[in-house]
């Protein structure tokens, strides 16, 4: 019985990871295909042909061109939710939040060209600003969740989940306009640390 239940445990895993290089393949190649010829140029049909996978493939992981050039972003912001969660609830809020983000750039290091480039293209869309902005409220409120467990206080957690998210968009903001000058991860810890002394 324990040998049909690690096959099966296998089975799952083997079929999550596929999933997940599915997505990141559509993801990627709308990407690329956004930065070549422009987000108003591209299609899901010119998607699926880079990725090599069915319309019906792309209809089972993102709703449009949007969502899958967003993928990578909603994938990052669930990493650190895990993170987060993962903290001891012993821990200071917002020494959490701080460790956890840390710990977030360690394992991912310092953000690709990719990514640069993706965040530029939001900036510059419309339909993508509105969807990332959908996303990052749902964001809030789930790390306002996390937090409220720790500091027992419903508002207190919706107001540090707020300054941490102004924290990451500040921080991120002033990153790009220096055109990448420094560290990310240092220049959104140092937001965290400014925003931080409001709750200590």
């Amino acid at each position: 019985m324990q040998g049909v239940e690690t096959a099966t445990a296998e089975a799952q895993t083997l079929r999550e990871r596929k999933k997940a290089a599915t997505a990141d393949a559509l993801h990627r190649a709308a990407m690329e295909l956004a930065i070549e010829r422009g987000l108003t140029e591209v299609t899901v049909e010119a998607i699926v042909d880079a990725a090599e996978v069915s319309r019906r493939t792309f209809s089972n992981y993102f709703a449009n061109k949007e969502d899958a050039l967003l993928h990578g972003e909603r994938e990052r912001l669930n990493r650190f939710l895990l993170a987060l969660h993962n903290r001891p609830t012993s821990e200071p809020a917002w020494q959490a939040i701080r460790l956890s983000t840390r710990a977030l750039f360690d394992a991912e290091g310092e953000p690709d060209p990719e990514w640069v480039a993706q965040s530029r293209l939001v900036r510059r869309h419309p339909s993508l600003t509105g969807q990332q902005l959908a996303r990052h409220a749902a964001f809030e409120e789930d790390v306002a969740a996390d937090l409220a467990r720790r500091v027992g206080d419903p508002l207190r957690a919706r107001l540090m989940a707020a300054a941490f998210t102004a924290s990451l968009r500040v921080g991120t903001d002033i990153w790009l306009e220096r055109r990448g000058e420094g560290s990310l991860s240092d220049q959104i810890d140092q937001m965290l640390a400014t925003m931080g002394e409001r709750f200590d």
